[in-house]
């Protein structure tokens, strides 16, 4: 049997005068307003601040940030990311419900924040999280025909340490169904036991309606052929509306972030035999456990948690989530080696998760930043006594059939670790996110090592979770009862991209601007505000990567590690917390744009093991006053042996050591002196067998704009192939390079350009990665930074061509690329 899922829904034969399920998103035609007097068309996702204007005024903070170990109160201000998100936002649009629907619902995947959700001028709910998924059941306020909905939000000042987003981010549903009508929510399906290539699966489906003896559950599991493979039946519908069965899938396709293999389930709930409602869901088939024998275990395979942290802004989309962004971010981190990611730290959109499902990346969903002591004055704090256990409760049902969670995370330095009521809350909430769904372990971030085991809550978790603290890891395990644990914040090294500093060495408190301590008021080339791409600078609760890979792959009771962060984001951007105009963060190992750090490619050489890499660092066009100057270079790569050429003389062959601490997964040569023309490094393996080479050059004038194009369905650099979705919501990300005429890139370019987009399609953003440009994303001009630019182009929902010209008018130089649309 081979049919599509919606060929399936439809095919279904409900019983007579049953209401069809119809699950329809809400994405145009919304209204709004910040007073309720001139209202603009939008569309939903929507981000109300990421237009801009950046201005310091916006969320002023001053404040001592206590997890950066500050004790005196400063000025903070690009800490929440210096964009308007602070007020009141309304929102409104008409949806039609059919005559006779007796039933309806609204699924609201975030709003930021505490929505105020109204139906026909009544207040059908409140939601005080702005992180997480709610659903509105909107029977008693509709009517038949058209129907008002309305959300009222407000964002308080100082209710973030991070730039929050603003407005209805993520995507609103409308789910009509008859009378009696399945409960996604009470569908959980989990692989008990996996058997000489055999999968015990147990179901748990449910009803949102009341049920009697003369209902039942039918569930039908799928492969992605459209092959029925396996099938059960339940009359047992308990006195909750649940049903349990057990099913066995033979010949059983795991999931795996190498795998990702996905069955679908067609559940039908039934009355004598007559189908009251049909749906379907997808899931996977793997097994989670983490012991101190076996460490980190999926299907019963040990591995090492590779992982990266996420904030949940999309750079210069702002918090308004996008499926091709997504399918952006986690396709590069897989490319990097990544397999994991920890959603830090807010509870991730459905879309995120349906993502990693299909691509294969693993993920600690994540909670809270804070229970009852408030990080921030007006943060959630507010609300954990109230709201934690819904909060809870929403997050696990929502996302249980995600094969892609691995594990629940129910805090982030939570200050009350180190306390007796730390450790009854934390097993408070562990045990919810156990009685919904035993299968998966749960940890927490935990910043104070010592006081967190002696209050308990390190030992009670399922994971233990230390954010850095590396250097305490030998003396916990003795004191940990699990025998093992996990990095679950690391590294926090700070880079801006194609930025170099001089000298090179290793520094926990690096800041190149006119007030930083030490300052050489005759430097003045370094007080721009940024970072060395180096890869050196790290803060100071924090360390490089180079120790937490050490702590892994020589004790293999660390099971892995979330890098802080796989990119960089709005808000936080230490460690100029107190200089403007830096308002995101040096964080990521790529940028604000999405372009790959050289930190990038040091993960990748140690984390990709299908790819051979080979990174040279820095790039080769410095000015005249570097000549003769001492210009370390290293190599990121996964070969031991390396030898090292300036315009053909020999700098010498080295060999990681790994006795050493930055030379065990870097090769460095420590004293070359710039001299213009080429830089080429020759790379051995372990047999001393040449296997590679890679060269840069010295950058000559300015000639060729270069675009290169990536689309969720090709990446190529010719003008031919590109294909988008005519949905009005797919995107092109386009990285603008200026180079000379042999394509080298001119590193130091910062040429204003100007953008025009025509066709079947809209500009819509621009991101050069830098952290202090002022320059807003959502108008089509903006300043090179070191070179590069990403320009987003959004289709429309008309077929057809679109074209991007990309004119840089000080050279007198442009290029277009065109795109398809369909």
């Amino acid at each position: 049997m081979k049919q599509q899922l919606l060929s399936w829904l439809l095919a279904v034969p409900l019983a007579v005068g049953a209401q069809q399920r119809q699950e329809l998103t809400l994405t145009d035609n919304w209204q709004f307003s910040h007073d309720k007097l001139s209202w603009q068309n939008v569309s939903v996702p929507h981000d109300w601040a990421i237009a801009g204007p950046f201005d310091k005024k916006w969320d002023l903070q001053t404040v001592a940030i206590v997890q950066n170990g500050e004790t005196e109160a400063t000025e903070k201000s690009g800490r929440s990311g210096a964009l308007p998100w602070i007020g009141k936002g309304y929102y409104k649009r008409t949806f039609t419900i059919p005559k006779d629907c007796p039933h309806a619902e609204l699924v609201f995947d975030g709003a930021m924040a505490e929505p105020h959700v109204y139906i026909n001028g009544k207040e059908a709910a409140f939601w005080a999280y702005g992180y997480n998924t709610f659903r509105v059941d909107i029977t008693p306020y509709m009517k038949a025909g058209d129907n008002l909905l309305e959300v009222d939000l407000q964002n308080l000042e100082e209710s973030s340490r991070w730039y929050p987003g603003a407005g209805i981010y993520r995507p609103v549903k409308l789910v009509l169904t008859g009378e009696d009508w399945i409960d996604p929510w009470k569908t959980f399906i989990r692989t008990r036991s996996l058997r000489f290539g055999d999968a015990k699966l147990d179901i748990t489906v449910g009803t949102g309606s009341p049920a009697d003896t003369d209902f039942s559950f039918e569930v039908e599991i799928y492969d992605r052929e459209g092959n029925m493979v396996a099938k059960g039946i339940s009359n047992k519908v308990g006195s909750m509306g649940t049903a349990d069965m057990s099913i066995t899938v033979e010949n059983a396709k795991l999931w795996t972030p190498e795998t990702p293999y996905l069955y679908t389930a067609r559940i039908k709930y039934l009355e004598n035999g007559q189908v009251l409602d049909a749906t379907t869901q997808k899931f996977g088939i793997r097994t989670v456990k983490v012991s101190k024998d076996g460490g980190f275990q999926l299907n019963g395979q040990t591995r090492k948690i590779k992982g990266v942290c996420l904030h949940h802004d999309l750079g210069p989309l702002g918090a308004a989530v996008n499926k091709a962004a997504l399918i952006r971010q986690i396709k590069t981190m897989k490319e990097m080696g990544c397999n994991a990611i920890r959603t830090s730290h807010n509870m991730p959109s459905q879309m995120q998760m349906d993502i990693c499902d299909s691509l294969g990346m693993m993920v600690m969903a994540e909670s809270f930043d804070m229970w009852i002591y408030p990080k921030c004055k007006n943060g959630y704090a507010r609300f954990f006594e109230e709201w934690c256990y819904r909060d809870v409760e929403n997050l696990v049902l929502a996302n249980r059939n995600h094969p892609s969670i691995v594990m629940w995370s129910i805090g982030n330095e939570i200050p009350e670790q180190g306390s007796e009521d730390g450790a009854e809350i934390s097993e408070y909430l562990q045990d919810i996110c156990h009685s919904l769904d035993p299968t998966r372990p749960v940890t927490q971030g935990l910043d104070h090592a010592e006081k967190s085991i002696e209050s308990g809550v390190a030992k009670l978790m399922d994971i233990p979770g230390f954010n850095y603290r590396v250097h305490k890891y030998k003396n916990s395990i003795q004191q940990l009862p699990q025998g093992f644990l996990l990095g679950s914040e690391t590294a926090s090294t700070v880079s801006s991209r194609g930025i170099y500093k001089f000298p090179v060495e290793p520094d926990d408190n690096a800041r190149y601007a006119s007030w930083a301590p030490g300052y050489d008021p005759k430097a003045i080339e370094k007080a721009d505000g940024q970072c060395s791409s180096y890869d050196l600078e790290y803060c100071p609760w924090s360390n490089l990567p180079d120790d937490d890979w050490a702590m892994q792959d020589d004790y293999p009771w660390v099971i892995g590690e979330f890098v802080w962060t796989g990119y960089d984001y709005l808000g936080e951007p230490s460690p100029y917390d107190e200089y403007w105009p830096a308002r995101s963060s040096y964080f990521g190992i790529c940028d604000l744009a999405g372009l790959p750090k050289d930190r990038y490619y040091l993960y990748r050489s140690h984390w990709n093991q299908k790819q051979h890499t080979i990174h040279l660092l820095p790039h080769w066009s410095f000015g005249r006053e570097r000549i003769g100057q001492i210009t370390p270079v290293y190599c990121y790569t996964d070969y031991p042996t390396a030898e090292l050429f300036v315009n053909g003389k020999s700098q010498g062959k080295i060999t990681k050591d790994p006795t050493s601490r930055l030379d065990r997964y870097r090769l460095r040569w420590n004293h070359v002196r710039y001299q213009p023309g080429s830089l080429k490094v020759v790379v051995y393996d372990a047999d001393g067998k040449r296997v590679g080479e890679k060269t840069i050059r010295t950058a000559n004038k300015p000639a060729v704009l270069k675009l290169d194009v990536w689309t969720q369905h090709n990446q190529a650099t010719s003008n031919e192939g590109f294909q988008l979705n005519a949905d009005g919501e797919d995107m092109a990300f386009v990285t603008v390079s200026l180079t000379d005429s042999r394509g080298t890139l001119v590193p130091q370019a910062d040429d204003q350009l100007t953008f025009q987009v025509t066709g079947a399609g809209t500009f819509e953003a621009v991101c050069n990665g830098d952290a202090t440009s002022l320059e807003s994303f959502k108008q089509p001009t903006m300043k090179l930074f070191n070179g590069q630019l990403v320009v987003v182009v959004r289709a429309a929902k008309q077929s057809g061509t679109v074209t991007l010209k990309v004119m840089d008018k000080k050279r007198g130089i442009s290029k277009s690329i065109q795109l398809k649309v369909g």
